[in-house]
């Protein structure tokens, strides 16, 4: 300003998000997988979609309310309620309708990615519910205490949800998506894990060799928002 004042604001366009991927004890046909990869990236020219493997994959996973989660016509969702870790960041799925009814997120996950989707779920008596994970389903139960759920799959259409019968209501807490097999510590999550057009982050890939068949590298990934 003409008196010397000076205003900054915050730009999320311009957020940029890095990873420092080092690997260790490569085998010669995972290190060849690795080269096959940044060949085909062409270094840092083509992006592609990286999931962040310490990240939670839904966004807004504790906000149930949220635009993110496609939620059918007769199923309401109340929050503030107690969860399992003694908050207050739990929601109860309620369906009044004829049939079932789903809460659901759909992700830019590409085909043939092992994910596992885990879920705290609560209900006064024994109620059913269906992990819903594309074409694939699991038949679950809700009971009086506090009891996490999970189903792993090999993506193909990538929406992920609960699915409640007619006239039930469960209480729920923690939905998480990763990408990997066996559910970890629940990650609370404001934005998705999932990162479009993420790039490499150098043009060189440098393999050393640390013994018969054993390699080691380190792989920079890199998202940029306004990219």
């Amino acid at each position: 300003m003409p008196d010397g004042t000076k205003i900054k604001v915050a730009d999320p366009s311009a957020g940029i998000t890095e990873w420092i991927l080092p690997y260790s004890d490569l085998t010669t046909a995972e290190a060849n997988i690795l080269e096959q990869f940044f060949a085909a990236a062409e270094g840092r020219l083509n992006g592609f979609t990286f999931l962040d493997p310490s990240a939670n994959l839904f966004a807004s996973s504790d906000q149930l309310d949220a635009a993110v989660w496609e939620r059918d016509p007769w199923l309401s969702v109340t929050g503030g309620l107690g969860d399992p870790r003694g908050g207050h960041s739990s929601w109860t799925l309620s369906n009044s309708g004829a049939g079932p009814q789903t809460l659901a997120q759909t992700l830019a996950i590409p085909a043939g990615y092992v994910c596992c989707f885990s879920v705290y779920v609560l209900a006064p008596q024994e109620t059913p519910l269906t992990l819903i994970a594309g074409s694939q389903r699991a038949e679950k139960r809700a009971a009086g205490q506090w009891s996490r759920i999970s189903f792993t799959v090999t993506t193909d259409i990538p929406r992920f949800g609960i699915e409640l019968p007619a006239e039930t209501s469960v209480q729920v807490f923690g939905m998480q998506l990763e990408p990997q097999p066996c559910p970890s510590e629940y990650h609370s999550s404001l934005r998705s894990g999932v990162y479009e057009d993420a790039r490499l982050g150098n043009d060189i890939l440098k393999i050393t060799a640390t013994g018969y068949n054993r390699y080691s590298c380190t792989i920079n990934i890199v998202h940029a928002n306004h990219l």
